[in-house]
């Protein structure tokens, strides 16, 4: 069967490349792709970006199922415009896309379903917006409403920080609005689901590093790395997690009559204590599989993923399982020059080894120019590795990144560092 994938990410590579090592798929295509799935075994980018062309291309070509990765075009109803048409397709609905699309949406309904998040005010005037900030203080937390590609949070050392956060967002468009929430203290951690309206099935867990710099320092990003599975989400935490959040989160949007499909990201602060105890708050729901999680999870799938998602777009998720590579996997993302500000593109990577069965190295922002491998974004790569622990995984990740090269080229030396003692961490 031939199967699309839509995007050009490093989420979407990792997809298609786990996808094309099923015996049943005969082809992925990628819309559009990067330069890591233009021509790779079984893959084929196809220059695609409208909701009409995909419609189109997956009628004409035949396509069994696709499967969204951003969130902007979920955002933008191709679900809703597949399904109008008869055609197979995983992710969520525009309305249900609204959980991401708009974090005042999101706040509001956890609310209303009692999911325990921080507490929050929304503001479309920077005026009230900062006499607010000025009377909570900081740390703060400012969001832009709308999809900010994975950039929209401003973590604020101070009212300062916060009240230029606040006019940056306001005037970013017009009728944007921003959300102010209480910092929250403990550790973040990813929970990822498929759920096809009725059945969720619960993903690895992994761990994200949103700073820029090593031990946390630095802006957010969209990610520097991630690795599977957390420690931090023990069997006692998992079932709480589903119980308090997932399950809540579900059954709460098909009682509003919007029934959820696709990928649900839940991003978590975990407190500290016992785990009958501490708390499990949501940083933010995504509508999507978040990146750079997504690889490391691809890494440790050991199932044909391709009968999985045939499964949930056809409502039988309830008959699917997924088996696990025991191993560790991490991912280390290198990014550009200048990432997240405004990153350098057009680098030539002139260092990339081969990928191996326990190290494959995932495109992001890359291209190929006339054969020539070219930067084109912020993350370029995300190198990952799969190990017997966490320091062999870090150790197989490292060993692989310090053969790649681009120049300007940045990345994080400690990613995993919370999976290990103090004394192992990487430098």
């Amino acid at each position: 069967m031939k199967l699309l994938v839509i995007g050009g990410g490093g989420r979407e590579h990792a997809l298609a490349w786990r996808l094309a090592q099923s015996a049943r798929v005969q082809r992925v295509y990628i819309a559009p792709g990067n330069g890591g799935t233009d021509g790779g075994e079984r893959l084929e980018n196809v220059a695609l970006t409208s909701i009409d062309e995909l419609l189109s291309f997956a009628r004409n070509q035949g396509i069994a199922y696709t499967i969204v990765g951003p969130e902007a075009p979920l955002a933008l109803g191709v679900v809703d415009a597949f399904r109008d048409r008869g055609l197979k397709i995983f992710g969520a609905t525009q309305a249900a896309a609204r959980i991401e699309s708009s974090k005042d949406f999101a706040k509001a309904f956890m609310a209303r379903h009692h999911i325990p998040t921080a507490p929050y005010q929304t503001f479309d005037d920077a005026a009230k917006a900062k006499a607010y900030l000025t009377t909570q203080g900081a740390p703060i937390v400012v969001k832009a409403d709308g999809l900010a590609a994975g950039k929209g949070v401003v973590v604020a050392a101070t009212v300062a920080e916060a009240c230029a956060a606040v006019d940056r967002m306001l005037d970013a468009n017009a009728g944007s609005r921003v959300v102010i929430e209480a910092c929250l203290q403990g550790e973040e951690t990813s929970f990822i689901v498929m759920c096809d309206g009725k059945t969720i099935l619960p993903l690895a867990t992994s761990q994200d590093h949103k700073r820029l710099r090593d031990g946390d320092q630095g802006p957010n990003t969209g990610g520097m790395g991630a690795y599977s599975p957390a420690p931090l989400v023990t069997p006692a935490l998992h079932n709480r997690i589903m119980r308090e959040i997932i399950n809540p989160t579900i059954h709460g949007m098909a009682r509003e009559g919007i029934p959820y499909t696709g990928f649900l990201y839940a991003g978590l602060m975990i407190g500290a204590g016992p785990d009958a105890t501490r708390r499990i708050d949501v940083l933010e729901f995504n509508c999507r599989l978040g990146d750079p999680e997504t690889q490391p999870i691809m890494m440790r799938i050991k199932s044909d993923l391709a009968d999985v998602f045939e499964l949930a777009v056809n409502g039988r998720l309830d008959e699917a399982t997924i088996d696990w590579d025991r191993r560790v996997a991490l991912g280390v993302v290198m990014v550009a020059e200048n990432y997240p500000a405004a990153p350098r593109t057009g680098d030539i990577i002139t260092q990339l080894p081969a990928d191996r069965d326990d190290c494959v190295i995932f495109h992001a922002g890359t291209r190929r120019d006339n054969g020539v491998l070219k930067t084109t974004g912020g993350r370029v790569l995300c190198v990952t590795a799969l190990g017997d622990s966490v320091k062999r995984a870090q150790a197989t990740a490292y060993a692989a990144v310090q053969q790649t090269h681009f120049d300007g080229q940045h990345y994080r030396g400690d990613i995993g560092w919370r999976a290990l003692p103090a004394s192992e961490a990487q430098t």
